[in-house]
């Protein structure tokens, strides 16, 4: 089947899934989480087989994306069964009032239609989006990055082996089966059948998709993440904080890019926060003055200084740009200059400087007294995530069964006309 048929099949079947009950579409994606526990092995084995192409291709730590052990494909599936669990938005009236003239009007949720979604690396994110789309009401169309063929193959292969079992139509579920990067650009002139395309990946990704998509694009590309730590910082909280952000998964997009350090407190912070990072053997580019108080403090072939470009590289991996400001203002120009508009943080006691940093910085998401590390939709409660959009329209921050409906009005009348 070509892409253009495959699009039009999508098309079709998602008539036929809006219309499905809650309990008919939470079954499907229970009959999905099973077939991925029954069917472990032969995704295992599809993924050793990207790894051993990843490791000659010298992925590096990206391996970590891409990678699946047992524990993960069983988390793979505990997420399917969440999705399941979580309420339906599908139907939810938003607005409900009766005019003037008697005619009551109401604004409803309701599907998209298919969503379209090019992802790069993480096989996990495309079973996420599968579960996000069937429980929207929603068909899935997705291209997986080369890195990740055989494990997204191996994936929805046993995924539409499952929808056949159940009410909801494999066709819903379609896999753009290559990894010719020629075919992205006919991918994203399918706006006769798909609704929406979501990049997931690189920004260089998301760029393309943006200026090439003949639909809607809701994009999730390169994240930037900054965490300042203000001279009214309680040291501990500061120190948790800063380690957890930067080393609990280094690979995802929520971990930490650039510390951010008032000056009054910097020389108190840095050797408390070198004796934790040496632990994880992450590289410091650090400013000057950080330089100098980390000389001697930290192992001299993990410390460099920064270069310019260094603030603005989301790493994925244990390297952490390190920078030492001279006030809080000076924190937020940094921020506004090099920030994506993802995940920002501060670490700070002082409620007015918190209020104006949560008010201020224009990202996505703003935390005050936490690690970065919560971004993402299971700690939001909103389940498995399709991204983290750092636009302003359609949806924001982490996004997922919501992000992937509108809505329709509907009257009811009894012969009203306007005159």
């Amino acid at each position: 089947m070509n892409m253009r048929n495959q699009a039009q099949s999508a098309k079709m079947a998602s008539t036929r899934l809006a219309l499905l009950s809650t309990k008919e579409k939470n079954q499907a994606l229970r009959t999905i989480a099973d077939r991925i526990l029954y069917d472990m092995d032969a995704i295992l084995e599809a993924n050793r087989e990207d790894i051993a192409r990843g490791e000659k291709k010298g992925l590096g730590a990206m391996l970590d994306r891409l990678k699946l052990d047992e524990k993960r494909v069983r988390d793979i599936a505990k997420a399917v069964r969440n999705v399941a669990n979580l309420p339906d938005p599908v139907g939810v009236i938003l607005e409900d009032r009766v005019l003037p003239n008697k005619i009551q009007l109401q604004r409803v949720r309701v599907p998209l239609g298919v969503i379209g979604a090019i992802i790069e690396s993480r096989p996990n994110v495309t079973v996420d989006l599968v579960a996000l789309c069937l429980k929207s009401g929603n068909a899935a169309f997705i291209k997986g990055g080369s890195d990740a063929l055989l494990t997204n193959r191996a994936l929805m292969r046993l995924i539409r082996d499952a929808l056949s079992e159940t009410v909801v139509s494999e066709d819903a579920v379609q896999f753009l089966d290559t990894s010719d990067r020629s075919a992205v650009s006919e991918f994203l002139k399918l706006s006769e059948f798909i609704d929406l395309m979501i990049p997931r990946g690189s920004q260089s990704l998301v760029d393309f998709v943006v200026k090439n998509a003949l639909m809607p694009v809701l994009g999730a590309g390169d994240a930037v993440v900054h965490l300042y730590i203000d001279e009214f910082a309680d040291m501990k909280k500061a120190l948790d904080c800063a380690v957890n952000s930067k080393t609990r998964r280094v690979s995802v997009c929520n971990a930490l890019d650039t510390l951010l350090v008032h000056k009054a407190v910097a020389e108190q912070f840095f050797p408390l926060m070198a004796k934790q990072m040496q632990k994880f053997h992450v590289e410091i580019r650090a400013c000057k003055r950080t330089m100098v108080i980390l000389d001697g403090k930290y192992d001299c072939e993990k410390l460099r200084e920064a270069k310019a470009k260094d603030f603005d590289t989301e790493f994925l991996d244990y390297i952490l740009a390190v920078k030492v400001v001279s006030s809080f203002d000076d924190a937020l120009s940094h921020i506004a200059e090099h920030s994506t508009r993802h995940t920002d943080a501060i670490i700070t006691e002082d409620s007015a400087l918190a209020q104006r940093f949560l008010r201020e910085v224009d990202s996505a998401c703003v935390y005050q007294n936490i690690s970065t590390a919560f971004t993402d939709g299971g700690e939001f409660g909103l389940g498995a995530e399709v991204g983290i959009a750092t636009g302003k329209l359609h949806a924001r921050g982490p996004f997922a069964l919501e992000g992937l409906t509108t809505y329709k009005w509907i009257a009811r009348g009894k012969g009203q006309v306007r005159k």
